[in-house]
């Protein structure tokens, strides 16, 4: 992070704390970034629309919307892809992997951000940010095992991209203080199983990223609409919007 940008983004941290009474709760909504219908099939895989559970709905805010499909190809592997798109207010629509997984029994093992290249996109690259977990299980004779789980998620504004959660919240109090809007965030997860080891012929984690990443190029461009820059929020909070 160079110091141009750590200095902006405290004023802008600052200018929200301070602006807290004047940020707009419900400033007018942009369109939104990205198109609430997976696809049936991207490439080789094939969707199959998913329920979003009870306690999701319970939990997030009722105007929260969802899309959510899994995709399996010839082979046997299955990718899990999820878009929730945020309402008015994004803190009771949104919660990130770190909240969510712990409560379903998994340790985040690591966690880091990463560019996916393609060329086809805007930019030539999505950033993203890449979640290790392990959950351990008992068999039905006793004995511990370990699973492995790779998940991928980023965010998308009205023409935003971005890994962090931070630079979302910076961006989001931004717009709301100096622009009176609400972007409507759209959180997307992509995730796997490491099934080395569980099956015949299973995927090593690196394998599994190469399937992950392949995957989210071809995802990526049918789920945006035109308006979304594909970036580092580092770009889009240092240049001007159109």
């Amino acid at each position: 992070m160079t110091v141009k940008r750590l200095v902006f983004l405290q004023l802008v941290l600052l200018a929200g704390l301070g602006s807290a009474y004047f940020v707009p709760s419900h400033g007018k909504l942009q369109p939104i970034g990205v198109i609430m219908e997976l696809p049936d099939s991207i490439g080789q895989w094939y969707g199959t629309p998913q329920k979003i559970t009870k306690a999701e709905l319970e939990q997030l805010a009722a105007d929260t919307s969802f899309a959510r499909s899994l995709y399996t190809d010839a082979f046997g592997d299955q990718i899990v892809t999820s878009i929730v798109l945020a309402g008015e207010d994004p803190d009771n629509s949104i919660h990130r992997p770190e909240r969510c997984l712990p409560a379903q029994g998994w340790t985040i093992l690591d966690s880091r951000t990463i560019a996916i290249n393609n060329p086809a996109l805007p930019g030539g690259k999505l950033e993203v940010t890449r979640l290790r977990d392990e959950q351990k299980i008992q068999d039905n004779r006793g004995e511990t095992h370990a699973i492995y789980n790779l998940n991928y998620y980023w965010f998308v504004g009205y023409n935003h991209v971005t890994p962090s959660h931070i630079d979302r919240t910076v961006i989001d109090i931004r717009d709301r203080i100096t622009k009176g809007y609400n972007q409507r965030w759209a959180y997307i997860t992509v995730s796997s199983t490491v099934t080395e080891g569980l099956t015949k012929f299973g995927r090593s984690e690196a394998e599994t990223d190469q399937m992950l990443q392949a995957f989210i190029r071809e995802l990526f461009p049918r789920i945006v609409r035109p308006s979304v820059l594909t970036g580092t929020a580092t770009e889009q909070l240092s240049s001007p919007q159109p």
